[in-house]
């Protein structure tokens, strides 16, 4: 149960933040969360939990020392810049990301959030004539009124409309679906995807799909954009998901993980060539708290640890055994219950036959000191992104919570 400050939290989340959140929290126990360190995070009444949601941000863990002391020094000393004159931090941290980028994405744009950085690759794309969208079904880029355009779910789409014209979804994974959009000219379109649908419940495409994108793309002529906000920087264990097929997008968009869990942060990179309206003119796609010094020090830190400490291939071992956990308990315990378990490296998702079970396992990992998230754009799917600096007692209790949950579910809903 709540303490008083859960309590109170609620009731303050329902009076000016979110009447609905604020159930909904209520509705997960009123738990009220205070700290976090690595792997977890602990809540009002002491309880720890092991942090596997996230939505992807705490690649390296929450609070990691080194990102959090390279905050701690630019916040004593220029936490905002002017934007009149230079700022060292955005230059090192541009240089950092474009060093660990897609070679031939070399010009950085900062932003505070994944939506902005699509808002920027949109606006890329517009001043190259490009002002079609083509994205796909389930796909999620942000809700922001270009990045929902791109967006492929109603359910967040119709309250808006219009949204951006002459916008077009196609089904995700199918290249021969996304050429025959295409055309034989695409020169005025703008096709946006992901290595990996998140949000539509980890879908991992064929392989080879991203090659016949970009493929797809240099032939018609349409602007090819890739949104690594949730599988970049080692998330899927690799660098980038562009790297798993080997191509190279006319913009890559980064976020979640370059913030080190710790500032906000997210970026747009580009080739020369898209960036060149940008270059012209620096006044054209401005804002205020763009590349600010303090995130600027997160996210070059953060780079750097990932570098140093071997996260992407740590993410790609860590993946891989999350995932023959899961598989097992699923086979030992309710098969009868769970469609599918897939991912790859810390991206992770387990998908049930109903709607109602996937809310379920999340309260019962809950009861175990497990966070995990479900999915805005497939409510049957849960998913787990761990850190990449779990150790092996933090793996053990993630599998035997994952067992226990499992088992739990079986005995509520025994197969017929």
């Amino acid at each position: 149960m709540a303490g008083t400050e859960g309590r109170e939290t609620a009731l303050l989340y329902k009076r000016h933040l979110s009447r609905g959140r604020g159930k909904l929290g209520e509705m997960l126990g009123g738990q009220v969360e205070v700290a976090s360190a690595g792997s977890w995070v602990r809540t009002e009444d002491g309880r720890a939990y092991l942090n596997c949601g996230g939505y992807g941000v705490f690649l390296a863990g929450a609070c990691h020392p080194r990102i959090v002391a390279a905050v701690e020094r630019q916040l004593r000393t220029h936490p905002l810049a002017t934007r009149l004159l230079l700022e060292p931090r955005a230059a090192h941290a541009a240089a950092a990301l474009a060093r660990v980028a897609p070679a031939g994405l070399e010009r950085v744009h900062f932003t505070n959030s994944g939506a902005e950085a699509v808002e920027t690759a949109l606006k890329l794309a517009r001043t190259r004539g490009h002002r079609r969208i083509l994205a796909t079904s389930g796909g999620f880029h942000g809700k922001t009124l270009g990045a929902l355009s791109a967006t492929g779910k109603r359910l967040y789409r119709d309250p808006f409309t219009p949204l951006l014209p002459h916008t077009t979804h196609v089904p995700y994974g199918d290249a021969d679906a996304l050429r025959d959009a295409l055309g034989a000219d695409a020169s005025d379109t703008v096709v946006i995807v992901e290595p990996v649908q998140s949000e539509a419940g980890v879908l991992v495409p064929p392989e080879g799909y991203l090659k016949e994108v970009a493929a797809a793309c240099a032939a018609s002529g349409a602007f090819f954009v890739l949104d690594e906000v949730m599988t970049g920087l080692g998330r899927l264990g690799a660098w980038w998901g562009a790297d798993r097929e080997g191509v190279t997008p006319d913009v890559l968009l980064v976020g979640k993980a370059l913030s080190g869990g710790v500032v906000p942060v997210a970026a747009a990179v580009a080739t020369a060539e898209a960036f060149a309206a940008f270059d012209r003119d620096p006044f054209l796609h401005t804002s205020t708290f763009s590349g600010a010094p303090l995130a600027m020090a997160a996210a070059e830190a953060a780079i750097e640890v990932i570098e140093d400490e071997g996260l992407v291939e740590r993410a790609s071992l860590l993946g891989g055994r999350i995932l023959s956990l899961l598989r097992s308990a699923v086979t030992r315990h309710c098969p009868h219950l769970v469609r599918d378990v897939r991912g790859l490296g810390l991206l992770i998702g387990v998908e049930f036959h109903e709607t109602g079970l996937a809310g379920e396992f999340l309260l019962e990992l809950l009861s175990r000191e497990v966070i995990a998230n479900h999915s805005l754009n497939a409510h049957t799917v849960v998913r787990l992104t761990p850190p990449a600096v779990l150790d092996e007692p933090e793996l053990d209790h993630l599998g035997e919570a994952l067992d226990g949950a499992f088992r739990a579910l079986a005995r509520r809903f025994p197969a017929a």
